[in-house]
């Protein structure tokens, strides 16, 4: 094993892009309050006043405003993380992490200065359903038993883009694909594929763990997403930062997903608008326009 990377102890930065959820974020930024290990820095990225409530005269935080794009938004603040910084953590604004999460992640990178960036364990991913409320939340991560007593430490095709950890010196001039705009979507599978090239590990910790609300407001329309999910996988196998295999099975998996369950959607999802939007994507993949970008103007 490699010794400990870090000749001091390690100054942290903590990032959240946020659009339309002041009142989550505040809730969500209070919560890293209770980490063992605090950070440095919150920076929080957002477009307008209203997208941070209160948090602008919070100590120790700083906003910074611009055009929307989980990517630019990313960008934004990473070009705004102090040079003196060694490990940057970027959070979605509705992700309730572990009280050790932050330390956890730390220790990870302390193992192996070969590992670039971290990604954690989601107990519970609302995502996947309705979502959950802050409450639900915080009484899932006050439920959790004890943490593992070892830390399991597996490669991963990409980081999960609601809980990352990665060490500044391993991402030096790496800037998330602005191509891939408005929610993004494969943003951080992509990163992780450009850390991957240049030799980095992209690694998953079963001791990092927390809770992804998946707050539904603030999300893109079922039309612009549905293309998302085609063109974005695809455009990323041009970029050799995803294997054409791992593209084809998230295209094939979610365009299936749109079809049975257009007949009886969830409430809270737009299957029909997806499936509108997965059409408008094969057809330009036919077309041989791979253009991500186009998402933002259907």
């Amino acid at each position: 094993m490699n010794p400990s990377p870090f000749d001091k102890k390690p100054k942290v930065c903590v990032i959240f892009p946020t659009l339309g959820r002041a009142e989550i974020l505040q809730q969500v930024v209070a919560f890293v309050d209770l980490q063992t290990v605090k950070p440095d820095l919150i920076i929080v990225s957002c477009v307008s006043d209203a997208d941070v409530g209160d948090l602008r005269s919070r100590p120790g935080l700083l906003v910074i405003q611009g055009r929307p794009g989980s990517s630019v938004q990313r960008n934004r603040a990473l070009d705004h993380v102090p040079s003196d910084f060694d490990v940057v953590i970027i959070l979605d604004d509705d992700f309730l992490m572990h009280g050790r999460w932050i330390a956890e992640a730390l220790k990870a990178l302390e193992t192996d200065a070969s590992i670039a960036c971290v990604t954690g364990t989601v107990l519970a991913d609302g995502i996947h359903g309705p979502g959950y409320s802050y409450e639900e939340a915080r009484a899932i991560v006050a439920n959790t038993n004890d943490l593992p007593g070892d830390m399991h430490i597996a490669p991963t095709g990409g980081p999960y883009g609601c809980n990352m950890a990665f060490r500044c010196s391993s991402i030096a001039g790496l800037r998330f694909d602005e191509r891939l705009v408005l929610y993004g979507w494969q943003e951080d599978r992509d990163f992780g594929g450009q850390i991957w090239n240049r030799g980095g590990r992209v690694v998953r910790i079963n001791t990092a763990v927390g809770v992804h609300m998946g707050v539904k407001r603030g999300r893109v329309s079922g039309r612009k997403f549905g293309y998302s999910q085609v063109i974005n996988p695809l455009y990323l196998v041009q970029k050799k930062t995803m294997p054409l295999r791992d593209a084809l099975r998230h295209v094939l998996r979610n365009v299936s997903s749109n079809v049975v369950r257009s007949f009886v959607p969830e409430p809270w999802v737009d299957r029909r608008g997806r499936l509108r939007g997965n059409w408008i994507g094969v057809c330009d993949f036919v077309r041989g326009r791979l253009t991500p970008e186009r998402a933002e103007k259907l």
